[in-house]
């Protein structure tokens, strides 16, 4: 008995002094000294469709599902949430994912009605879709149109109630005269009977005879031009058959054409090659690019069908589309919109308008320049301040961090289908750009951030479509890059942005460029959701690290909400927690905030504390925050002091 009595005093003993030990004990280093594997293992993976080669640092797959057959190489586009759900945006349509089990979404239903590109947003019961491709039918049929007039094609914005999510409900669409590529979904504080709808299209002027009203005309011709201006459409909640474009606002007024850079010595190389190889080459957006064969091979049968031939394409046929080429480029991507004198206008259109409500800001990524847009009065949003860099070619998107005095933009250069992460591209093309915002809305260019693995020319790679992941008082941010993979980075000195996680798979295909890749990619109540363009659906989860700590994730999963779209950025507001406060103390250590001795007795206090009952936990966080106050005067971080300090105080009364 007396020894069995002993046994158990040392044991407890030990465990104590353990806990205590693992109370204090990290791994917590500076991002000044991250380590990222070495060799990097995303260069050189094998290729292939669904068993590609994965390469991942500080972050793990979950979960990945396929798409349903019909929707196989069928591109995938962008992502929004609702409750339990992810809903997936397709060129052929949307499919919705019950997401409430990350390792095991589960397919609640599919809806074909294609026109691409099928961007998705939700508010309340109701569902966005964008729909700008030319084949888009009001009845979601499948067939196409195929003439140049039609009453039955869809270029706009479709409406869908999806109350009952397993059957959602086609109740009503707004048609525009350029269709939406994009959109972005607006709930002004002040009014709580409707929502508006900021439409970007970036496709040609459909003809007045289809949607009359519709000008391709330069604004000094036509003051109606459908050109340079972008559609706010107004949707009164309780009755969305009734929604209607309210505004279209010149938000790009006495822009200037932006200075943009060249090819790069990769493109040139590989365009000289093409040329010599006999591959189609027309000029878009104001460069040579090389049409990828299965565009060429559809353009091909579309010129033997207008010509009544059928069968293989012969020589002839090659030599009438080679003709035919610049008429039918202009035809799909515009180019109506140069003056004839004098200096060229700047942007016509948006590709995204990411709107920040809380702030009263909206980030506009329009072509050649970033715009900040006053959106207080949501049906007429304001231009206050625009930029231009030379080493971006497309403004693809924009996303604020949680403070708002920050805008980080997106370049999409050469659209998304092209490689453009090869060893000898430039890091600033591509890339994102870091800009502050000073208290009169005015941006500052800061840096570049470009994930730094070098890819093939395989696979396209580009930035893409994000968000911020909720770190308390950190500027984190999970991005696609199409092939590229996913790139986790830390951007919170504007200047300094460091990847700290990363995903990538190999090459669709080793032999040539297939779509595929990251689309999107987003956090969403403790889930990283990614939108793969050609392998369906992704779920990741966080590891900790030594630059992101298991408490620093915890902290971020008490961030919840209820619906996320893409252009719409929420503010992150994060509950006293025990998580939040260890959180702190994490970062405290991490920039050298408290002595490290302060740190391990408010650790093993806070250890303390959680473990006590109530009164008991009560009065320890009172002591512990006393504590933590005395430290504010000899901090160098006296803003985490205040903010650790609350926070126990918030606890100390629960």
């Amino acid at each position: 008995m007396a020894a069995l009595m002993l046994i158990s005093y040392s044991c407890a003993t030990s465990s104590s002094s353990m806990e205590e030990m693992e109370s204090t004990k990290t791994n917590i280093k500076p991002l000044s000294q991250v380590e990222a594997p070495t060799p990097d293992p995303r260069v050189g993976l094998e290729a292939g469709l669904f068993d590609a080669e994965e390469a991942s640092w500080n972050m793990t797959m979950v979960a990945q599902k396929r798409p349903p057959e019909k929707y196989v190489g069928v591109t995938n586009s962008d992502l929004a949430f609702k409750g339990k759900y992810a809903i997936q945006g397709n060129y052929n349509g949307f499919l919705i994912w019950d997401i409430s089990t990350p390792s095991s979404p589960k397919l609640v239903t599919d809806f074909l009605c294609p026109a691409s590109q099928s961007d998705v947003s939700v508010y309340g019961d109701l569902l966005f879709v964008s729909g700008e491709g030319l084949g888009g039918r009001l009845d979601c049929g499948t067939e196409g149109i195929d003439k140049k007039v039609s009453e039955k094609r869809l270029r706009g914005i479709r409406i869908f109630n999806i109350d009952d999510i397993k059957n959602p409900e086609y109740v009503s669409n707004v048609q525009t005269c350029r269709g939406s590529h994009t959109h972005s979904v607006l709930k002004d504080p002040k009014d709580d009977e409707n929502v508006y709808v900021y439409v970007s299209g970036s496709a040609p002027v459909r003809p007045s005879e289809e949607l009359p009203g519709c000008s391709d005309a330069m604004p000094k011709e036509d003051p109606n031009s459908a050109l340079f201006r972008i559609e706010v459409i107004k949707v009164p909640l309780d009755n969305p058959e009734k929604a209607e474009i309210v505004n279209s606002p010149r938000i790009f007024e006495n822009l200037t054409e932006a200075p943009n850079h060249g090819m790069s010595p990769a493109d040139a190389e590989q365009l000289a090659q093409a040329k010599e190889e006999g591959a189609f080459v027309a000029e878009i957006g104001g460069q040579p690019r090389i049409i990828p064969d299965r565009y060429v091979q559809i353009m091909l049968k579309q010129v033997m069908k207008e010509q009544g031939k059928t069968g293989e394409p012969t020589a002839a046929d090659s030599a009438m589309l080679r003709k035919k080429l610049p008429e039918i480029i202009a035809e799909r991507f515009g180019g109506n919109d140069e003056e004839t004198e004098g200096p060229q206008r700047g942007p016509n259109q948006c590709h995204d308008i990411t709107l920040y409500p809380e702030i009263g800001l909206a980030g506009g990524a329009c072509e050649g320049y970033g715009l900040l847009l006053d959106i207080n009065d949501p049906a007429n949003p304001k231009r206050v301040d625009a930029v231009a860099d030379s080493n971006f070619a497309y403004w693809h998107s924009a996303t604020f961090n949680n403070e708002g005095d920050k805008v980080l933009f997106t370049d999409e250069w050469g659209g998304g289908g092209q490689p453009k992460c090869r060893e000898k591209d430039p890091m600033e093309w591509g890339a994102n750009a870091i800009f502050t915002i000073s208290e009169d809305n005015t941006m500052d260019f800061q840096s570049y951030y470009k994930m730094p693995a070098p890819q093939t020319t395989q696979e396209n790679c580009v930035a893409h479509n994000g968000s911020l992941i909720p770190i308390p008082d950190r500027d984190i941010m999970v991005q696609s890059w199409y092939q590229g993979g996913i790139s986790v980075f830390d951007w919170t000195d504007p200047n300094n942005p460091v990847e700290i996680a990363f995903h990538d798979r190999g090459p669709v295909d080793s032999t040539q460029m297939q779509m595929g890749g990251s689309w999107s990619v987003y956090w969403y109540n403790g889930a990283i959701v990614n939108s793969e363009i050609a392998r369906g659906l992704d779920i990741f989860k966080l590891e900790p690290s030594p630059y992101l700590t298991k408490n620093e994730i915890a902290a971020a999963n008490t961030v919840t909400f209820e619906q996320l779209n893409p252009q719409g950025q929420p503010q992150y507001d994060w509950p006293a927690t025990f998580a939040l406060a260890k959180a702190y103390v994490d970062q405290l250590e991490r920039n050298n905030g408290m002595s490290m001795n302060s740190i391990s007795t408010v650790r093993k206090k806070l250890t303390k504390a959680e473990n006590a009952p109530e009164a008991e936990r009560r009065e320890i966080l009172t002591d512990v925050a006393e504590d933590v106050k005395k430290q504010g005067n000899n901090s160098s971080q006296p803003q985490k002091i205040r903010k650790l300090r609350n926070t126990l105080e918030t606890l100390s009364t629960k």
